[in-house]
């Protein structure tokens, strides 16, 4: 496994770098395996309004749900909660001069985004999981 994600027992998932990298696109891995950022608006999720469940796209566990999405005109979905807070898991990161907190699936420890505080955003929480697309996989809710 690469340095940034060192092997750790904390997580459900297991799979070597090899496995990684057969498993996912070269877009995928470098967000999801080496705390990549797609770039603003580019992602597929950005400003969609659909309905359902957004899961990791490396392991498939739930992350987030459309009710609890917002639009913060950042260039990233963003939502201010996790769906289940256990599925996440908050890290520091002291990268690129900035001290911010990174998010990263509880269930593989692949790199999500970061979640900020106090920009106040009309949320309950006032905080913005800012999310790369590219991490994500949208379950549209059935009708």
């Amino acid at each position: 496994m690469n340095d940034q994600f060192p092997a750790t027992t904390s997580y459900r998932v297991h799979k070597s770098d090899k496995e990684w990298r057969d498993q996912l696109s070269p877009a995928e891995y470098a967000v999801l395996r080496q705390a990549g950022t797609e770039r603003a608006f580019t992602g597929e999720y950005t400003d969609t309004e659909t309905e359902g469940v957004y899961s990791c796209r490396a392991c498939g566990v739930e992350l987030f749900r459309s009710t609890q999405k917002f639009h913060s005109h950042c260039g990233w979905p963003s939502f201010y909660e996790p769906s289940e807070a256990d599925n996440v898991e908050l890290i520091e990161d002291r990268s690129h001069g900035m001290v911010r907190t990174e998010v990263r699936c509880k269930n593989c420890g692949s790199h999500l985004g970061h979640v900020f505080e106090g920009e106040g955003y009309p949320t309950p929480t006032d905080q913005r999981y800012c999310i790369n697309s590219i991490s994500l996989r949208l379950t549209p809710q059935e009708a």
